[in-house]
């Protein structure tokens, strides 16, 4: 557990210790305390596909104010361990179900578990609602540990489809 307390290569808990304790420091622990720092990295950073960089610190994407769904993570991951609060990264796919169609395809996902009252808990402060149909493909420090591809040298994506479909609609439709 203790691991998912110190810091790590994008979730840099010396940098951002003061800041946390000022803006959280009143707070209730648990579960308010979580949600009151996936409200602020929400608020705090806009979404832009743009803005991704693959050296993008938790640091960098509060300095900066923007970022992809990762920055959204090792930020809310930094503020919950410089809190007390063990919380480690998660990699998968986000699927469309339940949330309006948009002609954009859906893809890889980052969101984050917090360790509160003896379980892991999902928190995605990115999104900050719940969403349906998370698959889950590693869990880790940061996304140092989950790296969706580790390569040397060039490499072209040549294609990637995910269909998700609502299993419980699946059965209805089936009766």
């Amino acid at each position: 557990m203790l691991i998912y307390l110190l810091g790590s290569r994008y979730c840099e808990t010396d940098r951002l210790s003061n800041t946390a304790w000022s803006l959280f420091g009143q707070v209730p622990k648990g579960w308010p305390l979580v949600q009151a720092i996936c409200d602020y990295v929400h608020r705090h950073i806009a979404f832009g596909y743009a803005h991704a960089s693959p050296t993008k610190t938790a640091w960098d994407a509060y300095s900066e104010r923007h970022g992809v769904c990762r920055d959204f993570a090792h930020l809310a991951v930094t503020l919950c361990r410089c809190m007390n609060v063990p919380a480690r990264y998660c990699t998968g796919y986000l699927g469309d179900i339940g949330v309006p169609l948009d002609p954009a395809p859906m893809d890889f996902s980052a969101w984050f578990e917090a360790y509160l009252g003896g379980r892991w808990y999902t928190f995605d402060a990115r999104h900050n609602t719940p969403r349906i149909g998370r698959i889950l493909m590693a869990r880790g420090r940061d996304a140092t540990d989950v790296a969706i591809v580790t390569s040397f040298g060039p490499c072209t994506l040549a294609g990637f489809k995910v269909i998700t479909e609502d299993a419980t609609s699946a059965a209805h439709a089936m009766t």
